[in-house]
């Protein structure tokens, strides 16, 4: 029998370029030049998104703003413009509610739609994703490209196929031969780390990861290997979520000049510590913390994490979590981050934690401030 992903109808939809496409919608000038939105290349901001012509220079998303300038000295560095961004991708999903409720958002610019009992369009997935494309580009003023597939994975590489302003199209039928040619780092999961360790292992396709065991894959990279099994036979068994829930909040900073010493990285913490409390205070009636962390990038990008289980935001934890991850590198740190792991309120494993906490029973979340 085949499995019950064969018969959904899942579209991701993708917005190309999304803050880009927006600031050249707002600014028809810009049409046909290399475009990047991020931060100031003298505050050592990166690349948030580019266009297209951008792209032609190498330029992509996490570039140092710096190095693109490098690379095209005549690119259009444009601060973002969160508002406008939010109030467009609001717009594309008002479009996206015209069809299904059944709405999963990744980002403000892509989600994966269920359409599997959609009615508009005679039912076709494909014409429905064709009709999105076509209003949100009238509508909103940008392109969107999509990938229509029976599950979540295969739709998700499938929208990268014909960018930009594009979709294709994976039947049911289709799935095992799509799948066998994609190279390994297609999979969910797989990071250069990953891939360089399939590759040393001469796999390049999921075609050649078919010829290991799931005993083999799980002997390579534990728990992981399963889920590679899985996804390189094109199997994909999550649903759609409508359910946005929390499940981190975080706050950083990338220093213009680096910070020389642990006690330079200390006397930062409590401006990052007060930002952390102010963006935990609009979900305190919603989340209780269940782990606290700290996160430090070395001058040579190397990046180390600490976290402990707290449900306390006290900044002196956060104080033992910098010293402890400082040592790690022991070295001038470019940025530093501090964040806290979330749990809904009424969730069993947040409602443990909480209670077998003393010091958290009075309020729902504990926004210390020293």
């Amino acid at each position: 029998m085949a499995p019950m992903s064969a018969f959904r109808k899942i579209i991701h939809a993708d917005c190309d370029c999304f803050y880009a496409s927006i600031e050249t919608r707002d600014n028809p000038a810009l049409v046909g030049a290399p475009v990047a939105v991020g931060g100031s290349p003298q505050q050592r901001g990166v690349v948030a998104t580019c266009n297209y012509e951008a792209r032609k220079f190498g330029i992509h998303s996490a570039m140092p703003m710096a190095t693109a300038l490098r690379q095209c000295p005549q690119l259009i560095v444009i601060f973002p413009r969160m508002d406008k961004y939010r109030e467009a991708s609001a717009a594309v999903h008002t479009i996206f509610r015209d069809y299904t409720a059944l709405i999963e958002p990744l980002s403000l610019d892509e989600a994966y739609l269920d359409v599997t009992h959609a009615t508009a369009c005679h039912g076709s997935a494909t014409l429905i994703a064709q009709e999105i494309r076509r209003r949100v580009r009238e509508e909103v003023g940008i392109t969107l490209s999509a990938g229509i597939a029976p599950n979540k994975f295969i739709a998700k590489v499938a929208s990268d196929w014909n960018k930009p302003d594009g979709q294709f199209v994976v039947k049911p039928d289709e799935v095992d031969a799509f799948v066998r040619a994609l190279p390994v780092k297609k999979l969910f999961g797989v990071g250069k780390v990953t891939a360089g360790r399939l590759h040393a292992l001469g796999i390049q396709t999921c075609d050649d990861l078919r010829e290991l065991s799931e005993l083999d894959l799980v002997a390579q990279f534990g728990s992981f290997g399963s889920g590679l099994y899985r996804l390189c036979r094109g199997i994909d068994e999550r649903e759609v979520s409508t359910d946005r829930t929390r499940k981190s909040l975080s706050v950083e900073n990338t220093y213009v000049t680096d910070l020389p010493s642990l006690d330079a990285c200390l006397g930062c913490l409590p401006e990052l510590h007060e930002q952390l409390l102010q963006r935990l205070r609009r979900v305190e009636d919603e989340y209780r913390i269940s782990k606290k962390y700290m996160k430090i990038k070395f001058e040579d990008f190397v990046t180390t994490t600490v976290e402990a289980i707290s449900c306390e935001t006290d900044l002196q934890g956060y104080i033992a979590l910098c010293t402890e991850g400082y040592a790690r590198g022991n070295r001038p740190v470019r940025l530093l981050g501090l964040g806290v792991k979330l749990e809904p309120i009424g969730s069993s494993s947040a409602t443990e934690a909480f209670t077998n906490n003393p010091r958290s029973r009075q309020l729902p979340l504990r926004l210390e401030q020293n």
